[in-house]
């Protein structure tokens, strides 16, 4: 059994910046692919960012070049800093975790993260303002 512990969010104007962390329990960070997605009210979740054991990471279109997934092996603990933040930004954040598979598909934007196939922790909110 793996436990996802987010947090990190808060609110902030448009160009600021924030620093989600997700502690990892029950699993040693960097075994199996990890990642971070975003769900808006009404939306169904999207793929923010992704790192697998190959350590190779993989982001969605929306967010290259402004968000960077990175893990702490020591810490157990996985993150991603968000910079230069617009308010479409806005979201819960979750970091998931892969139940069987170590390494991450390319498609992070466009893929399924099912509670079957996934543990989840339980979100943490942004909220970014123009």
């Amino acid at each position: 059994q793996v436990y996802l512990k987010e947090s990190g969010g808060g609110s902030v104007q448009a160009g600021g910046s924030l620093r989600l962390s997700c502690v990892v329990t029950g699993y040693e960070l960097g075994s199996y692919c990890m990642a971070w997605l975003r769900q808006a009210p009404g939306k169904e979740p999207e793929g923010v960012a992704s790192i697998g054991k190959d350590a190779k990471r993989r982001y969605a279109d929306s967010v290259k070049g402004r968000f960077t997934i990175s893990g702490d092996n020591a810490k157990n603990t996985l993150y991603l800093q968000m910079d230069n933040l617009k308010p479409e930004d806005t979201a819960m954040y979750y970091c998931v975790h892969d139940k069987w598979l170590p390494l991450c598909s390319d498609d992070v934007a466009g893929g399924t993260w099912s509670h079957e196939h996934y543990y989840w922790g339980q979100g943490t909110q942004v909220t970014v303002s123009s």
